[in-house]
């Protein structure tokens, strides 16, 4: 974060509040201290002589450009492992050490929540770039793969409030042009990590070979992404007579998908969201005519075939919502995004 106002006396660098916790949790790598406390000066000298920039260059000297970065806005398993990763492993001065990441094979077991019950199961998961998919088996035996997701649609977020479990991933890909949704953890933090940028990875070779002048700079925002905005609205359907329902809805990019509940497998349905230019509109509000809604904050999107109603509990939220919204309509749409389009409006 900006401003940080502790530092590590043995690393020699300065580090926020929250990573400061992360750093006390190897104390034999790195000693924290308050910048606000009493220093001597051979711990001032000590900072001098290293400092960020030149830490910088000794420790992550060999990042590879797929591996995830966290900022100080990521949860705290992407902070600690990076943390880790760096001081403690030192996987970024030894390339061997980036193996379980950067080989493109990766096979071992997660424990993935079924899809009907809810339980989380250990399962076989398979990752080949040669391939290009991600498997995985239902049985340690199983000679086919329960599910073949295939690396061009892969997605991978990490979700640790949403599924319960501070290593929680959820991968997204899509099936016949619908999303499908799987959760999974693993114990080891590590683990889950490495599985995380093993993905990330096979993205970028993928996405190397897709867009053969494409710079790192322009594949590595397109490895994977975070959702734009999730959360609880209510909807009405297409004739706007039906009374409202409370849903789970998830931004990723144009499609807005709505789900009964935050962990299904599949949404109960998709919107695709457009651009300015192409008639897609976001307003506050609902029609004045609407009814059989409960949450007085509405929301209107304006396609070029219907609108869509929605309806907010807090004014906080319908603003964060229409922000998100706006983002996406503001955007140019991609050539290949029209294709997407078109699917949606074809389909029954």
């Amino acid at each position: 974060n900006k401003e940080p106002d502790w530092a590590s006396l043995t690393l020699g660098v300065f580090v926020c509040q929250a990573c400061s916790l992360l750093h006390r949790s190897i104390p034999h790598i790195s000693r924290v201290k308050s910048v606000q406390d009493t220093w001597d000066a051979s711990e001032v000298e000590l900072m001098a002589a290293m400092g960020n920039s030149a830490a910088k260059a000794k420790y992550e000297q060999k990042v590879p450009a797929f591996y995830y970065r966290p900022t100080h806005t990521d949860c705290k398993l992407l902070r600690e492992q990076w943390i880790r990763a760096k001081y403690e492993r030192n996987e970024f001065e030894f390339i061997e050490k980036q193996e379980p990441y950067s080989a493109g094979y990766r096979e071992g077991f997660l424990w993935k929540r079924g899809r009907d019950n809810g339980q989380f199961l250990s399962r076989k998961f398979v990752l080949s770039e040669r391939e290009g998919a991600l498997k995985y088996f239902n049985k340690q035996d199983a000679r086919d793969p329960k599910a073949i997701m295939k690396i061009e649609t892969l997605n991978a977020t990490f979700q640790p409030a949403k599924i319960g479990n501070p290593c929680g991933l959820q991968i997204t890909y899509l099936k016949d042009n619908s999303t499908r949704n799987i959760f999974v953890y693993h114990s080891d933090a590590k683990e889950m990590v490495d599985w995380f940028n093993a993905i990330r990875a096979a993205r970028f070779h993928y996405l190397q070979v897709a867009f053969p002048g494409a710079s790192d700079e322009e594949l590595v925002p397109k490895l994977t992404r975070s959702f734009m905005k999730e959360g609880f609205m209510e909807k009405t359907g297409p004739k706007h007579t039906e009374g409202f329902k409370k849903r789970w809805f998830t931004m990723d990019d144009r499609r807005l998908m709505y789900f009964k509940d935050p962990l299904d497998a599949y949404a109960r349905g998709e919107v695709f969201i457009g651009s300015k230019e192409n008639s897609y509109t976001v307003l506050a509000g609902l029609p004045p005519s609407t009814q059989g809604y409960h949450w007085n904050h509405g929301i209107t999107i304006v396609t070029p075939d219907r609108k869509f109603l929605f309806a907010c509990e807090t004014e906080a939220e319908q603003q964060d919502w229409i922000a998100a919204f706006q983002r996406v309509i503001n955007r140019p749409m991609r050539p290949q995004e029209y294709a997407v389009e078109a699917h949606f409006k074809h389909k029954p």
